[in-house]
């Protein structure tokens, strides 16, 4: 279910202007999904049942890994932290939830912003001793 959510919402973000879309970065066998965004993207009912804050001031960062090695590309349990720091050098430590639903496995967290910020994220993510990685990528928010 939420993967379906989730992809019916990564698809709406590409006709929103000021909101970049899923993005994804190769890693030898693996593709790391990933995406920020507004949480208030998320209905209230969604936001809800699991437990994100739904506001104009809190963004959500969704990250999910795909082995592209096996057939049918499974997601795969990884371990995974964070950082996330304005041009102001502001450091949030990212609390990282695992969610599984079926076979779909995702990791989501939190991270406040106040209007037309850049947020840089710098996440670390393992995977047995297949996979030991740093993604880094920035993203601007906006208060609706």
């Amino acid at each position: 279910m939420l993967k379906a959510i989730l992809s019916a919402l990564i698809l709406s973000l590409a006709l929103v202007g000021n909101v970049s879309a899923e993005q994804k970065q190769k890693i030898g066998n693996f593709d790391i999904h990933y995406v920020a965004l507004s949480s208030t993207f998320l209905t209230p009912s969604i936001a809800k049942s699991y437990g994100i804050k739904r506001s104009s001031y809190t963004g959500i960062i969704n990250i999910s890994v795909l082995d592209t090695s096996q057939e049918g590309n499974p997601a795969v349990p990884v371990q995974i932290s964070g950082v996330a720091n304005n041009l102001l050098d502001a450091r949030i430590t990212l609390k990282f939830r695992e969610i599984r639903e079926g076979e779909a496995i995702y990791y989501i967290a939190e991270v406040p912003y106040r209007d037309d910020q850049e947020i840089n994220f710098n996440i670390a993510i393992q995977y047995a001793k297949k996979l030991n990685t740093q993604l880094k990528f920035k993203q601007k928010f906006y208060v609706e």
